[in-house]
């Protein structure tokens, strides 16, 4: 049974930095792909940012390109989401989620089996 448990966000005024984990339980290897994504009220859920753990490719929304690290700790399973310059357009409820192996669209939410419960990320103007 894949778990996957998040932790980190808040609120924050524009131009502050918050940082969000994510770790998976139950998968036998780190031979997955993790990412974050976003949903905003009455708006489609949007990827963020993605990392092959075996390897370390990464990939990020246009939107958060240069403001957003996604970053690993293999040992554990576990990946972080470092917001930078955080604007008020990136309000929006965040989710972890995971998939065996490389994904063809990491940022596409389909690609994708196991999903947190989500964490919301506020930011004031």
């Amino acid at each position: 049974q894949v778990q996957l448990v998040e932790s980190g966000g808040g609120s924050v005024q524009a131009g502050g930095s918050l940082r969000l984990s994510c770790a998976a339980f139950g998968y036998p290897d780190n031979s997955i792909t993790m990412g974050w994504f976003r949903q905003a009220p009455g708006k489609e859920r949007e990827g963020v940012a993605a990392l092959l753990l075996l390897g370390g490719s990464t990939y990020y929304g246009d939107s958060v390109k240069g403001r957003f690290t996604i970053s690993t700790d293999n040992a554990k399973n576990t990946v972080s989401l470092q917001m930078n310059s955080l604007k008020p357009e990136d309000t929006a409820m965040y989710y972890c989620a995971a998939a065996p192996g490389r994904r063809t669209f990491p940022l596409r939410p389909y690609e994708y089996g196991y999903w947190g419960r989500g964490t919301q990320v506020t930011v004031s103007s």
